[in-house]
Protein backbone atom coordinates (compact mmCIF):
# COMPACT_ATOMS: atom_id res chain seq x y z
CA UNK A 1 0.00 0.00 0.00
CA UNK A 2 0.97 3.59 -0.57
CA UNK A 3 1.59 5.75 2.48
CA UNK A 4 0.49 9.36 2.88
CA UNK A 5 3.64 11.19 3.99
CA UNK A 6 1.57 13.86 5.71
CA UNK A 7 -0.40 11.49 7.97
CA UNK A 8 1.62 8.23 7.78
CA UNK A 9 -1.65 6.31 7.34
CA UNK A 10 -1.98 3.46 4.83
CA UNK A 11 -3.80 4.76 1.78
CA UNK A 12 -6.95 3.20 0.33
CA UNK A 13 -7.60 3.90 -3.36
CA UNK A 14 -10.70 5.89 -4.25
CA UNK A 15 -13.57 3.69 -5.34
CA UNK A 16 -13.13 1.00 -2.70
CA UNK A 17 -10.92 -2.06 -2.47
CA UNK A 18 -12.81 -4.27 -4.96
CA UNK A 19 -10.51 -4.33 -8.03
CA UNK A 20 -13.44 -5.05 -10.37
CA UNK A 21 -15.81 -2.28 -9.26
CA UNK A 22 -15.60 1.46 -8.64
CA UNK A 23 -17.84 2.62 -5.79
CA UNK A 24 -18.59 6.34 -6.22
CA UNK A 25 -19.35 6.74 -2.52
CA UNK A 26 -15.79 5.85 -1.62
CA UNK A 27 -14.30 9.12 -2.89
CA UNK A 28 -14.00 12.78 -1.91
CA UNK A 29 -16.04 15.44 -3.76
CA UNK A 30 -15.96 19.24 -3.74
CA UNK A 31 -19.32 20.73 -2.78
CA UNK A 32 -18.58 24.48 -2.41
CA UNK A 33 -15.84 27.03 -2.84
CA UNK A 34 -15.03 28.14 0.69
CA UNK A 35 -15.59 31.79 -0.22
CA UNK A 36 -19.20 31.05 -1.20
CA UNK A 37 -20.10 29.66 2.23
CA UNK A 38 -21.52 31.83 5.01
CA UNK A 39 -20.34 30.91 8.50
CA UNK A 40 -23.54 32.34 10.00
CA UNK A 41 -25.97 30.24 7.94
CA UNK A 42 -26.38 26.56 7.05
CA UNK A 43 -26.20 25.67 3.35
CA UNK A 44 -27.82 22.82 1.44
CA UNK A 45 -26.17 20.43 -1.01
CA UNK A 46 -27.13 17.12 -2.57
CA UNK A 47 -24.35 14.58 -3.08
CA UNK A 48 -25.04 11.27 -4.85
CA UNK A 49 -28.74 11.67 -4.12
CA UNK A 50 -28.21 12.38 -0.40
CA UNK A 51 -29.35 15.80 0.86
CA UNK A 52 -26.73 17.38 3.12
CA UNK A 53 -26.56 20.45 5.33
CA UNK A 54 -23.20 22.23 5.40
CA UNK A 55 -22.52 24.46 8.42
CA UNK A 56 -19.69 26.14 10.28
CA UNK A 57 -18.93 24.67 13.69
CA UNK A 58 -17.41 27.59 15.58
CA UNK A 59 -16.58 25.37 18.55
CA UNK A 60 -14.44 23.04 16.44
CA UNK A 61 -13.53 25.79 13.95
CA UNK A 62 -14.36 23.56 10.98
CA UNK A 63 -17.06 22.93 8.40
CA UNK A 64 -19.45 20.08 9.10
CA UNK A 65 -21.65 18.06 6.77
CA UNK A 66 -24.74 16.32 8.15
CA UNK A 67 -27.59 14.37 6.61
CA UNK A 68 -30.20 17.07 6.08
CA UNK A 69 -32.82 15.45 8.32
CA UNK A 70 -33.54 16.03 11.97
CA UNK A 71 -33.93 12.60 13.64
CA UNK A 72 -37.02 13.85 15.47
CA UNK A 73 -39.53 14.55 12.65
CA UNK A 74 -37.20 14.59 9.59
CA UNK A 75 -37.36 18.36 9.08
CA UNK A 76 -34.49 19.65 6.88
CA UNK A 77 -31.81 21.11 9.12
CA UNK A 78 -30.71 23.37 6.27
CA UNK A 79 -33.86 25.41 7.02
CA UNK A 80 -32.66 25.91 10.59
CA UNK A 81 -30.07 28.21 12.08
CA UNK A 82 -26.77 28.27 13.90
CA UNK A 83 -27.74 29.07 17.49
CA UNK A 84 -26.02 31.51 19.82
CA UNK A 85 -23.92 28.71 21.34
CA UNK A 86 -22.65 27.70 17.88
CA UNK A 87 -24.76 24.54 17.52
CA UNK A 88 -26.96 23.64 14.57
CA UNK A 89 -30.60 24.12 15.56
CA UNK A 90 -33.56 22.42 13.89
CA UNK A 91 -36.23 24.87 12.65
CA UNK A 92 -39.12 22.65 13.76
CA UNK A 93 -38.71 22.05 17.50
CA UNK A 94 -35.31 23.50 18.32
CA UNK A 95 -33.33 20.30 18.78
CA UNK A 96 -29.65 21.31 18.67
CA UNK A 97 -26.67 19.30 17.45
CA UNK A 98 -22.94 19.37 18.06
CA UNK A 99 -20.33 19.08 15.32
CA UNK A 100 -20.05 15.31 15.64
CA UNK A 101 -23.81 14.89 15.11
CA UNK A 102 -24.73 14.21 18.72
CA UNK A 103 -27.84 15.89 20.11
CA UNK A 104 -27.06 18.53 22.74
CA UNK A 105 -30.59 19.40 23.82
CA UNK A 106 -34.26 18.67 23.31
CA UNK A 107 -36.19 21.70 24.58
CA UNK A 108 -39.38 19.67 25.06
CA UNK A 109 -37.98 17.04 27.43
CA UNK A 110 -38.33 17.47 31.22
CA UNK A 111 -35.30 18.45 33.24
CA UNK A 112 -33.18 15.44 34.04
CA UNK A 113 -34.38 13.40 31.06
CA UNK A 114 -31.71 11.84 28.85
CA UNK A 115 -33.51 11.27 25.54
CA UNK A 116 -30.94 13.50 23.82
CA UNK A 117 -28.21 10.96 24.66
CA UNK A 118 -29.83 8.20 22.63
CA UNK A 119 -28.18 7.14 19.39
CA UNK A 120 -31.55 7.76 17.74
CA UNK A 121 -31.16 11.45 18.59
CA UNK A 122 -27.93 11.72 16.57
CA UNK A 123 -27.61 13.06 13.03
CA UNK A 124 -25.50 11.16 10.47
CA UNK A 125 -22.34 13.16 9.80
CA UNK A 126 -19.81 13.02 6.97
CA UNK A 127 -16.11 13.81 6.87
CA UNK A 128 -15.09 17.19 5.44
CA UNK A 129 -11.78 18.70 4.34
CA UNK A 130 -10.55 21.98 2.88
CA UNK A 131 -8.14 21.84 -0.04
CA UNK A 132 -7.13 24.47 -2.60
CA UNK A 133 -10.05 26.74 -1.69
CA UNK A 134 -12.69 23.99 -1.93
CA UNK A 135 -14.73 22.19 0.71
CA UNK A 136 -14.69 18.42 0.13
CA UNK A 137 -17.11 15.86 1.57
CA UNK A 138 -16.59 12.10 1.86
CA UNK A 139 -19.88 10.12 1.63
CA UNK A 140 -18.42 6.60 1.98
CA UNK A 141 -17.82 4.02 4.70
CA UNK A 142 -14.06 3.55 4.37
CA UNK A 143 -11.90 5.63 6.74
CA UNK A 144 -11.86 9.00 4.92
CA UNK A 145 -8.39 9.92 6.15
CA UNK A 146 -7.03 6.96 4.18
CA UNK A 147 -8.56 8.02 0.85
CA UNK A 148 -6.64 10.63 -1.11
CA UNK A 149 -8.40 13.93 -1.74
CA UNK A 150 -8.34 14.73 -5.49
CA UNK A 151 -6.50 18.01 -5.89
CA UNK A 152 -4.87 19.83 -8.80
CA UNK A 153 -1.46 18.21 -8.53
CA UNK A 154 0.51 20.62 -10.78
CA UNK A 155 -0.47 23.48 -8.47
CA UNK A 156 0.82 21.53 -5.47
CA UNK A 157 4.06 20.53 -7.18
CA UNK A 158 4.92 24.12 -8.20
CA UNK A 159 2.76 26.38 -5.98
CA UNK A 160 4.39 29.70 -6.85
CA UNK A 161 3.21 31.94 -9.68
CA UNK A 162 -0.25 30.51 -10.35
CA UNK A 163 -3.28 32.74 -10.81
CA UNK A 164 -6.61 30.95 -10.96
CA UNK A 165 -10.06 31.75 -12.37
CA UNK A 166 -12.82 29.72 -10.72
CA UNK A 167 -16.49 29.17 -11.47
CA UNK A 168 -19.23 26.63 -10.78
CA UNK A 169 -22.76 25.82 -11.85
CA UNK A 170 -25.43 23.19 -11.32
CA UNK A 171 -25.85 21.42 -14.65
CA UNK A 172 -28.90 19.53 -16.00
CA UNK A 173 -26.96 16.41 -16.98
CA UNK A 174 -24.89 13.64 -15.39
CA UNK A 175 -21.34 13.98 -14.11
CA UNK A 176 -20.28 11.37 -16.68
CA UNK A 177 -21.82 13.42 -19.50
CA UNK A 178 -19.89 16.45 -18.28
CA UNK A 179 -16.60 14.53 -18.09
CA UNK A 180 -17.15 13.04 -21.53
CA UNK A 181 -17.69 16.54 -22.89
CA UNK A 182 -14.65 18.24 -21.36
CA UNK A 183 -12.33 15.33 -22.19
CA UNK A 184 -13.30 15.90 -25.84
CA UNK A 185 -11.10 18.78 -27.04
CA UNK A 186 -12.27 18.40 -30.63
CA UNK A 187 -15.67 20.00 -29.93
CA UNK A 188 -14.12 23.30 -28.85
CA UNK A 189 -13.78 25.02 -32.27
CA UNK A 190 -17.40 24.27 -33.18
CA UNK A 191 -19.49 24.31 -29.99
CA UNK A 192 -17.65 27.32 -28.58
CA UNK A 193 -17.12 29.23 -31.82
CA UNK A 194 -17.07 32.97 -31.04
CA UNK A 195 -16.93 32.38 -27.26
CA UNK A 196 -13.64 30.57 -26.56
CA UNK A 197 -13.16 28.74 -29.87
CA UNK A 198 -13.02 29.30 -33.59
CA UNK A 199 -14.10 26.99 -36.41
CA UNK A 200 -11.02 27.94 -38.41
CA UNK A 201 -8.90 26.06 -35.83
CA UNK A 202 -10.57 22.72 -36.55
CA UNK A 203 -8.09 20.01 -37.57
CA UNK A 204 -7.43 16.29 -37.05
CA UNK A 205 -7.08 15.45 -33.35
CA UNK A 206 -4.77 12.47 -32.80
CA UNK A 207 -5.21 11.49 -29.15
CA UNK A 208 -3.22 8.79 -27.36
CA UNK A 209 -3.87 7.05 -24.02
CA UNK A 210 -0.60 6.57 -22.15
CA UNK A 211 -1.89 4.59 -19.18
CA UNK A 212 -5.25 3.49 -17.80
CA UNK A 213 -6.51 1.78 -14.63
CA UNK A 214 -9.37 1.76 -12.16
CA UNK A 215 -8.00 5.05 -10.82
CA UNK A 216 -8.29 6.86 -14.16
CA UNK A 217 -6.09 7.49 -17.16
CA UNK A 218 -3.50 9.81 -18.68
CA UNK A 219 -3.53 10.94 -22.29
CA UNK A 220 -1.48 12.96 -24.74
CA UNK A 221 -2.15 15.12 -27.80
CA UNK A 222 1.11 15.64 -29.62
CA UNK A 223 0.01 18.45 -31.95
CA UNK A 224 -2.20 20.20 -29.42
CA UNK A 225 -4.95 22.79 -29.99
CA UNK A 226 -5.08 25.55 -32.61
CA UNK A 227 -3.41 23.40 -35.26
CA UNK A 228 -0.27 22.91 -33.19
CA UNK A 229 0.44 26.61 -32.61
CA UNK A 230 0.26 26.25 -28.80
CA UNK A 231 2.22 23.04 -28.26
CA UNK A 232 1.36 19.56 -26.99
CA UNK A 233 -1.41 18.95 -24.47
CA UNK A 234 -1.48 16.41 -21.65
CA UNK A 235 -4.76 15.15 -20.19
CA UNK A 236 -5.34 13.55 -16.79
CA UNK A 237 -8.52 11.87 -15.55
CA UNK A 238 -8.58 11.03 -11.83
CA UNK A 239 -11.51 8.74 -11.13
CA UNK A 240 -14.27 9.33 -10.59
CA UNK A 241 -14.82 13.05 -11.08
CA UNK A 242 -11.70 15.11 -11.81
CA UNK A 243 -9.90 15.86 -15.06
CA UNK A 244 -7.57 18.48 -16.43
CA UNK A 245 -5.84 19.46 -19.65
CA UNK A 246 -2.28 20.75 -19.21
CA UNK A 247 -0.80 22.99 -21.92
CA UNK A 248 2.44 24.96 -21.99
CA UNK A 249 3.04 27.42 -24.81
CA UNK A 250 5.51 30.21 -25.54
CA UNK A 251 2.64 32.63 -26.14
CA UNK A 252 0.66 32.09 -22.91
CA UNK A 253 2.86 30.16 -20.51
CA UNK A 254 1.32 27.20 -18.69
CA UNK A 255 -2.47 26.82 -18.71
CA UNK A 256 -4.65 24.20 -17.01
CA UNK A 257 -8.29 23.52 -17.77
CA UNK A 258 -9.63 21.73 -14.70
CA UNK A 259 -13.10 20.30 -14.15
CA UNK A 260 -14.58 18.62 -11.11
CA UNK A 261 -17.88 16.89 -11.91
CA UNK A 262 -19.63 16.42 -8.55
CA UNK A 263 -22.65 14.09 -8.94
CA UNK A 264 -25.74 15.44 -7.21
CA UNK A 265 -28.70 13.41 -8.56
CA UNK A 266 -29.34 11.29 -11.62
CA UNK A 267 -29.23 13.69 -14.55
CA UNK A 268 -27.68 16.51 -12.49
CA UNK A 269 -24.23 17.52 -11.32
CA UNK A 270 -22.32 20.55 -10.09
CA UNK A 271 -19.32 21.58 -12.15
CA UNK A 272 -16.36 23.25 -10.49
CA UNK A 273 -14.33 24.68 -13.36
CA UNK A 274 -10.88 26.05 -12.53
CA UNK A 275 -8.44 27.73 -14.88
CA UNK A 276 -4.98 28.06 -13.33
CA UNK A 277 -2.49 30.13 -15.34
CA UNK A 278 1.23 30.60 -14.94
CA UNK A 279 2.29 33.44 -17.23
CA UNK A 280 5.80 34.46 -18.17
CA UNK A 281 4.75 38.11 -17.80
CA UNK A 282 3.12 39.66 -14.71
CA UNK A 283 0.70 41.81 -16.74
CA UNK A 284 -1.85 39.07 -17.63
CA UNK A 285 -1.86 37.85 -14.02
CA UNK A 286 -2.50 41.36 -12.76
CA UNK A 287 -5.36 41.79 -15.23
CA UNK A 288 -6.97 38.51 -14.12
CA UNK A 289 -6.64 39.40 -10.43
CA UNK A 290 -8.29 42.80 -11.03
CA UNK A 291 -11.25 41.31 -12.94
CA UNK A 292 -14.29 41.06 -10.62
CA UNK A 293 -15.24 37.46 -9.94
CA UNK A 294 -18.90 38.09 -10.78
CA UNK A 295 -17.93 39.54 -14.16
CA UNK A 296 -15.88 36.45 -15.01
CA UNK A 297 -18.82 34.26 -13.98
CA UNK A 298 -21.12 35.95 -16.49
CA UNK A 299 -18.73 34.98 -19.28
CA UNK A 300 -18.20 31.49 -17.84
CA UNK A 301 -21.96 30.89 -17.77
CA UNK A 302 -22.19 31.86 -21.43
CA UNK A 303 -19.55 29.26 -22.31
CA UNK A 304 -21.31 26.56 -20.26
CA UNK A 305 -24.57 27.36 -22.05
CA UNK A 306 -22.92 26.68 -25.40
CA UNK A 307 -23.27 22.96 -24.48
CA UNK A 308 -26.17 23.05 -22.06
CA UNK A 309 -29.15 22.30 -24.28
CA UNK A 310 -27.78 19.62 -26.59
CA UNK A 311 -26.01 17.70 -23.79
CA UNK A 312 -29.30 17.54 -21.88
CA UNK A 313 -30.83 15.84 -24.91
CA UNK A 314 -27.76 13.81 -25.86
CA UNK A 315 -27.60 11.78 -22.65
CA UNK A 316 -31.28 10.88 -22.99
CA UNK A 317 -30.73 9.65 -26.52
CA UNK A 318 -27.81 7.53 -25.26
CA UNK A 319 -29.99 6.11 -22.47
CA UNK A 320 -32.64 5.14 -25.04
CA UNK A 321 -29.98 3.26 -27.02
CA UNK A 322 -28.74 1.21 -24.09
CA UNK A 323 -26.63 3.69 -22.13
CA UNK A 324 -22.92 3.40 -21.45
CA UNK A 325 -23.00 -0.39 -21.85
CA UNK A 326 -23.93 0.09 -25.51
CA UNK A 327 -21.95 3.26 -26.23
CA UNK A 328 -19.83 1.65 -28.99
CA UNK A 329 -22.98 0.90 -31.00
CA UNK A 330 -24.89 4.04 -30.01
CA UNK A 331 -21.97 6.34 -30.94
CA UNK A 332 -20.11 6.23 -34.25
CA UNK A 333 -16.51 6.98 -33.28
CA UNK A 334 -14.34 6.62 -36.40
CA UNK A 335 -11.45 8.97 -35.49
CA UNK A 336 -8.82 9.21 -32.76
CA UNK A 337 -10.41 12.50 -31.67
CA UNK A 338 -12.85 10.33 -29.67
CA UNK A 339 -10.16 8.29 -27.93
CA UNK A 340 -10.69 9.86 -24.51
CA UNK A 341 -14.47 9.55 -24.83
CA UNK A 342 -14.11 5.85 -25.60
CA UNK A 343 -11.62 5.37 -22.76
CA UNK A 344 -13.95 7.02 -20.25
CA UNK A 345 -16.88 4.85 -21.32
CA UNK A 346 -14.69 1.74 -21.24
CA UNK A 347 -13.67 2.67 -17.68
CA UNK A 348 -17.34 3.00 -16.69
CA UNK A 349 -18.17 -0.40 -18.17
CA UNK A 350 -15.08 -2.22 -16.95
CA UNK A 351 -15.52 -1.14 -13.31
CA UNK A 352 -19.33 -0.87 -13.13
CA UNK A 353 -18.76 2.81 -12.47
CA UNK A 354 -22.25 4.23 -12.93
CA UNK A 355 -22.96 6.55 -9.97
CA UNK A 356 -26.72 5.92 -10.21
CA UNK A 357 -27.11 2.34 -11.51
CA UNK A 358 -30.60 1.52 -12.73
CA UNK A 359 -32.03 4.98 -12.04
CA UNK A 360 -33.96 6.66 -14.88
CA UNK A 361 -33.19 10.18 -16.03
CA UNK A 362 -35.62 12.89 -14.85
CA UNK A 363 -38.07 14.43 -17.36
CA UNK A 364 -36.79 16.78 -20.05
CA UNK A 365 -36.50 20.38 -18.95
CA UNK A 366 -37.83 23.32 -20.95
CA UNK A 367 -35.41 25.66 -22.72
CA UNK A 368 -36.11 28.35 -20.12
CA UNK A 369 -35.23 25.91 -17.33
CA UNK A 370 -32.03 24.85 -19.11
CA UNK A 371 -30.91 28.47 -19.45
CA UNK A 372 -31.72 29.41 -15.85
CA UNK A 373 -28.74 31.07 -14.20
CA UNK A 374 -30.25 32.35 -10.99
CA UNK A 375 -31.07 29.00 -9.36
CA UNK A 376 -28.17 27.09 -10.92
CA UNK A 377 -25.48 29.64 -10.01
CA UNK A 378 -26.30 33.15 -8.80
CA UNK A 379 -28.15 32.18 -5.62
CA UNK A 380 -25.22 29.96 -4.55
CA UNK A 381 -22.42 32.40 -5.46
CA UNK A 382 -21.43 35.05 -2.91
CA UNK A 383 -19.89 37.29 -5.59
CA UNK A 384 -22.83 37.18 -8.00
CA UNK A 385 -25.45 37.54 -5.25
CA UNK A 386 -23.69 40.63 -3.95
CA UNK A 387 -23.23 42.14 -7.43
CA UNK A 388 -26.88 41.53 -8.31
CA UNK A 389 -28.08 43.19 -5.09
CA UNK A 390 -25.87 46.22 -5.76
CA UNK A 391 -27.07 46.54 -9.34
CA UNK A 392 -30.68 46.43 -8.18
CA UNK A 393 -29.95 49.07 -5.53
CA UNK A 394 -28.25 51.33 -8.09
CA UNK A 395 -31.21 50.89 -10.45
CA UNK A 396 -33.61 52.07 -7.77
CA UNK A 397 -31.28 54.93 -6.81
CA UNK A 398 -30.94 56.01 -10.45
CA UNK A 399 -34.73 56.11 -10.83
CA UNK A 400 -35.23 58.12 -7.64
CA UNK A 401 -32.37 60.57 -8.24
CA UNK A 402 -33.34 61.02 -11.89
CA UNK A 403 -36.97 61.68 -10.96
CA UNK A 404 -36.09 64.12 -8.18
CA UNK A 405 -33.57 65.98 -10.37
CA UNK A 406 -36.11 66.29 -13.19
CA UNK A 407 -38.80 67.60 -10.79
CA UNK A 408 -36.42 70.10 -9.23
CA UNK A 409 -35.32 71.37 -12.62
CA UNK A 410 -38.96 71.80 -13.64
CA UNK A 411 -39.64 73.87 -10.51
CA UNK A 412 -36.57 76.01 -11.14
CA UNK A 413 -37.63 76.53 -14.72
CA UNK A 414 -41.05 77.76 -13.57
CA UNK A 415 -39.59 79.92 -10.81
CA UNK A 416 -37.17 81.71 -13.09
CA UNK A 417 -38.56 84.34 -15.42
CA UNK A 418 -37.66 84.35 -18.19
CA UNK A 419 -36.89 80.60 -18.07
CA UNK A 420 -33.26 79.56 -18.30
CA UNK A 421 -32.23 77.74 -21.48
CA UNK A 422 -29.64 75.83 -19.45
CA UNK A 423 -32.21 74.56 -16.96
CA UNK A 424 -34.64 73.66 -19.74
CA UNK A 425 -31.88 71.72 -21.50
CA UNK A 426 -30.93 69.90 -18.30
CA UNK A 427 -34.57 69.08 -17.67
CA UNK A 428 -34.64 67.33 -21.04
CA UNK A 429 -31.24 65.62 -20.73
CA UNK A 430 -31.43 64.31 -17.14
CA UNK A 431 -34.27 61.82 -17.84
CA UNK A 432 -32.37 60.55 -20.89
CA UNK A 433 -29.19 60.00 -18.89
CA UNK A 434 -31.04 58.33 -16.01
CA UNK A 435 -33.04 56.20 -18.43
CA UNK A 436 -29.90 55.12 -20.30
CA UNK A 437 -28.14 54.11 -17.07
CA UNK A 438 -31.25 52.20 -15.98
CA UNK A 439 -31.42 50.31 -19.28
CA UNK A 440 -27.73 49.34 -19.13
CA UNK A 441 -28.12 48.13 -15.55
CA UNK A 442 -31.31 46.27 -16.42
CA UNK A 443 -29.58 44.38 -19.26
CA UNK A 444 -26.74 43.51 -16.89
CA UNK A 445 -29.20 42.41 -14.19
CA UNK A 446 -30.91 39.98 -16.56
CA UNK A 447 -27.60 38.19 -17.18
CA UNK A 448 -27.69 36.97 -13.58
CA UNK A 449 -31.06 35.33 -14.21
CA UNK A 450 -31.02 33.77 -17.65
CA UNK A 451 -28.74 32.90 -20.58
CA UNK A 452 -29.28 33.70 -24.24
CA UNK A 453 -31.31 31.25 -26.31
CA UNK A 454 -29.11 31.63 -29.40
CA UNK A 455 -25.46 30.70 -28.72
CA UNK A 456 -22.72 32.82 -30.22
CA UNK A 457 -21.82 30.10 -32.74
CA UNK A 458 -25.26 30.40 -34.37
CA UNK A 459 -25.27 34.17 -34.71
CA UNK A 460 -24.86 35.52 -38.28
CA UNK A 461 -21.28 35.95 -39.39
CA UNK A 462 -20.19 39.47 -40.17
CA UNK A 463 -19.87 39.97 -43.89
CA UNK A 464 -16.43 41.00 -45.02
CA UNK A 465 -16.24 44.06 -47.21
CA UNK A 466 -15.05 43.10 -50.66
CA UNK A 467 -12.00 44.88 -51.95
CA UNK A 468 -12.76 47.54 -54.57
Amino acid sequence: MLTDARTSIAEIPAGGTDPTRFDWKEAWYPVYYIQDLDKTKPAKFTLLGQDLVIWWDANAESWQAFEDQCPHRLAPLSEGRIAEDGLLECPYHGWAFQGDGTCDRIPQQPEGSLAHQSKRACVASYATAERQGLLFVYPGQNPPEQVKIPIIEPMEETPDGWVCLNTFRDLPYDALTLLENVLDSSHLPFTHHKSVGNRSNAAPVELEVLESSKQGFKGFWQEGPRKGTLGSQQTTFIAPALMWHDLTSKQFGRTLTVVYATPTRKGECRVFARFPFKFASKLPSTFIRLTPRWYSHLGNNTVLEDDQIFLHYQERYLAEKGGSDNFAKAFYLPTRADTFVSTLRQWVNAFEADPFPGEPLPPLQSIDELLDRYHSHTIHCSSCRTALARIQTIKIGTTIIGGLAWALLQLLSIALSPSSITIATLAAIVPLIAGSIWLVLNRLEQKFYKGQRTPARNLPEKKRKSAL
